[in-house]
C-alpha cells in the first residue's frame, strides 16, 4: 500500500485538471461532484495508509518513499520523497476527510455562483498543496506546499474580488493582507532552512536525528525562533494574527476548510515535525508556549465583543490555535495534535453551520439582528449547538478532552501558563454560548429576516451531521484503551513525559468547573439577563469599547507600519523614482546621444578630414610603442 502513496497527490491533481480543461462543458453539480469525489478518494487512500501503518511494529512506523532526486548541487541534495509516519498520515486524514465534507457542502452553498468552476479548481489545488506540505520528507518539499496553500488562500479569500462592504472593504484587499502577512512568516522559514542546511548539512527530517546533537543550543534556539516566526504567520499568532479575521471575506466553505481545519494548523504541524530541533533549543519552546497562550487569551477577549458570527468564529480559531502552539512549545505534542484534530471537527462544523445561517438569511450574520432561528432551522441549530459545546469544553465532548490535555500539560509545566489558559477557557465557554443564545434563542430581533429564514438543503446539512457526530465522539481517539495519540506519535516525537495522576485529576476537575460555569454565566447574561451575572461583568464593562475595536491592534499597525510604509513608498514614487532612477536612465541616454552627436560631426565626407584622422591615429600608435609600451 505504501508504494501507492502517489495516489494521494494524483487524485486531487486529476480532479483539478478535469475541472480546468473540461469543467466548462459540465453542469455545476457535476463539477462539484468531480472535485468532491477526487478528495473523497484521497481520503480512502489516507485511511488505507493508516491501517497499513498500524499493522507495523511501532519502531517501524516511519517509511520514506523516494521518487527521484529533485535537486543535486554539490553537497546540496534534496529528494522528491514522502514520509509516511503517524504524524503525516494523521494530517492527511484530517485534510482529506474534513476537506471532502466541505467540498460536498460547497455543492449546495455555491449553487448560484457564476465562477463555480474556478471555485472548485481552487479547492482541489488547495488540497494538493496541503498534502504536499504534510507528506514531504524534507524542509524544501514542505515549503513548496507551504507556499502553495498560501497561494490558494490568497485566491480563495479574494474569490469575490469585485465585491466590497463596510466590514471588509474590498474583498481583494483581504486576500492581499493574508498574502503579505504570511510572507513575513515565510521570511523566517527561509532563514531557518538556510541555517539548518549550513549547520547540519541536510534538509531531510529523518536525517536530523543523526546530526542535531552536534548543534549548539543557542544556534538551535535561533533556528526554532525563526521557525516560530513562520508558524506565527501561518497559524495566526501574535504579532501576525491580524490576517485571519479579515480572511472571513471569502466564501464560508473557505473559512471552514482553510481557516479552521487545515491551512492554519500548518504552523503547529511544522513545530511537531521539527521537534528534534526544539528539544535542543529549549528556550525557544518557552517563547512559543507564552506566545501561544497570550494569543489564545487576546483572541478570546476580542471574540467576546464581536457581533458578526463568522468574526466570532475567526477569533475563536486564533485562540484555539494559540492553545495548540502553546502545547507544542511545552513539548506536549500529543495534546497539540489531539486538539488540532478535534478542532478540525467542531470548528469546521461551526463555520459550515454559520454558512447555513448565512444561506438562510441572505447573508446576514449580525447576531444582534438574528434570534429565534432554532424554530425554523432545527438541524442547523442542533449541529451548531454541538460544535459550540465542544468548543466550550463541555464534558465528554471532543473539545473537553483535547483542551483539558493542553491545560493539564500547562498545569504540570508552569502555573502561570495554566492560569492564562484557564481564563481563556472560561472566556471561550462564554462567547461560544453567547453566539448560540443570541443567534438561535429568544425572540426574532428583525422580523423581516425571520420571515424569510429556511432550513438549508440536505446536501448542506448532511456534512453538518457527520461533523457533529465526530465532534461528539472525537475525544475517544486519545483514550488509552482505544488509540492514545501520545503513544501513536512516539515514532515521531519519542516517548511522552508522564504526568502525575493527581495533576491529571485536578486539571480535569477544574476544566469541568470552568466549562459549566462559563455556560451558566453566558445563559444568565445573554438569555435570562440575571442580575448576579450582570453585577459580575460590571467591573470590566469599561473594557468593552476596546474589545469591540479589537484592542485597536489594526489601528496600531496601520499607524506604525502601514501608513509610514505608504508614506515612504509615496515619496519614492513622487521624488526618488522620477528624479533619481529616471534621471539616471535619462542621463545615460543623453550622454550617449550627445557623444553620438559629437562623433557624427567628424563624419563630414571630406577626404582631408579622414586623412588627418588616419595621421593622428598613426602618431598615437607610434607614441604608445616608443614612449609607453
Amino acid at each position: 500500500m505504501f508504494e501507492s502513496v502517489w495516489l494521494l497527490f494524483a487524485l486531487p491533481a486529476l480532479g483539478a485538471l478535469i475541472i480546468l480543461f473540461a469543467g466548462q462543458w459540465m453542469s455545476q453539480k457535476v463539477v462539484g461532484w468531480v472535485a468532491s469525489a477526487a478528495v473523497l478518494a484521497a481520503f480512502v487512500v489516507s485511511v488505507m495508509l493508516f491501517f497499513s501503518l498500524t499493522a507495523l511494529p511501532s519502531a517501524e512506523r516511519s517509511i520514506t518513499i523516494t521518487w527521484w532526486q529533485w535537486m543535486t548541487i554539490g553537497d546540496f541534495k534534496v529528494p522528491a520523497a514522502v514520509l509516511i509516519d503517524p504524524l503525516s498520515v494523521t494530517m492527511a486524514m484530517v485534510v482529506t476527510g474534513v476537506g471532502a465534507l466541505i467540498h460536498i457542502y460547497s455543492i449546495g452553498y455555491m449553487d448560484h455562483e457564476p465562477r463555480y468552476q474556478r471555485f472548485f479548481f481552487y479547492l482541489n489545488f488547495f488540497i494538493l498543496a496541503m498534502l504536499t506540505l504534510v507528506m514531504s520528507n524534507n524542509f524544501l518539499g514542505m515549503f513548496v506546499g507551504w507556499e502553495g496553500v498560501g497561494l490558494a488562500s490568497f485566491l480563495l479569500i479574494g474569490f469575490w474580488f469585485d465585491k466590497r462592504d463596510d466590514m471588509y472593504g474590498w474583498y481583494a484587499d483581504c486576500g492581499k493582507k493574508a498574502f503579505i502577512v504570511n510572507r513575513i512568516g515565510d521570511f523566517g522559514m527561509i532563514l531557518a532552512m538556510i541555517m539548518v542546511w549550513s549547520t547540519l548539512g541536510t534538509l531531510v527530517f529523518t536525517e536530523l536525528g543523526e546530526t542535531v546533537h552536534h548543534l549548539a543550543p543557542a544556534t538551535a534556539a535561533i533556528i526554532c525562533l525563526l521557525l516560530l516566526l513562520g508558524a506565527a504567520g501561518k497559524s495566526a499568532q501574535i504579532p501576525l494574527y491580524v490576517w485571519l479575521p479579515d480572511a472571513m471575506a471569502g466564501p464560508t466553505p473557505v473559512s471552514a476548510l482553510i481557516h479552521a481545519a487545515t491551512m492554519v494548523t500548518a504552523g503547529v504541524y511544522m513545530i511537531i515535525r521539527t521537534n528534534l530541533l526544539w528539544h535542543v533549543g529549549v528556550p525557544a519552546g518557552e517563547v512559543a508556549a507564552w506566545i501561544g497562550m497570550l494569543t489564545a487569551l487576546l483572541a478570546a477577549t476580542i471574540a467576546m465583543g464581536q457581533t458578526d458570527l463568522k468574526k466570532i468564529l475567526a477569533y475563536s480559531t486564533v485562540s484555539q490555535l494559540g492553545y495548540m502552539v502553546a502545547a507544542a512549545g511545552m513539548a506536549a505534542y500529543g495534546a497539540a495534535l489531539f486538539h488540532l484534530v478535534t478542532h478540525a471537527f467542531f470548528k469546521a462544523l461551526l463555520f459550515l453551520a454559520a454558512g447555513s445561517v448565512m444561506h438562510a438569511t441572505d447573508g446576514i450574520l449580525d447576531i444582534n439582528r438574528l434570534g429565534g432561528l432554532r424554530a425554523k432551522m432545527p438541524t442547523t441549530y442542533r449541529t451548531f449547538l454541538v460544535g459550540a459545546a465542544a468548543l466550550a469544553g463541555i464534558p465528554l465532548l471532543s473539545g473537553f478532552f483535547s483542551k483539558d490535555a493542553i491545560l493539564v500539560a500547562a498545569l504540570d509545566h508552569n502555573i502561570l501558563l495554566y492560569i492564562v489558559g484557564a481564563v481563556t477557557a472560561l472566556l471561550t465557554a462564554v462567547y461560544s454560548f453567547r453566539a448560540v443564545f443570541l443567534t438561535f434563542h429568544g425572540q426574532p430581533r428583525d422580523p423581516h429576516i425571520f420571515e424569510h429564514v429556511h432550513e438549508s438543503p440536505r446536501i448542506m446539512t448532511t456534512p453538518l451531521w457527520i461533523l457533529a457526530f465526530l465532534s461528539l465522539v472525537g475525544g475517544v481517539i486519545n483514550l488509552p484503551f482505544i488509540l492514545s495519540l501520545e503513544h501513536w506519535l512516539e515514532p515521531v516525537v519519542g516517548e511522552h513525559e508522564k504526568i502525575l495522576l493527581v495533576t491529571e485529576l485536578l486539571g480535569i476537575t477544574l476544566s469541568i468547573v470552568i466549562a459549566v460555569f462559563g455556560f451558566l454565566l453566558a445563559r444568565a447574561l445573554y438569555l435570562r439577563h440575571e442580575s448576579w451575572a450582570e453585577r459580575l461583568a460590571a467591573p470590566i464593562a469599561f473594557l468593552r469599547p476596546m474589545i469591540e475595536h479589537k484592542w485597536y491592534v489594526d489601528e496600531l499597525y496601520r499607524a506604525t507600519i502601514v501608513n509610514p510604509l505608504k508614506a515612504v513608498s509615496g515619496w519614492f514614487a513622487r521624488v526618488f523614482d522620477p528624479k533619481v532612477i529616471d534621471g539616471a536612465v535619462n542621463g545615460v541616454g543623453a550622454v550617449v546621444n550627445d557623444a553620438g552627436e559629437a562623433v557624427r560631426k567628424l563624419q563630414n565626407g571630406a577626404i582631408p578630414t579622414y586623412a588627418l584622422s588616419i595621421f593622428l591615429g598613426v602618431v598615437a600608435v607610434l607614441f604608445y610603442f616608443l614612449f609607453i609600451g
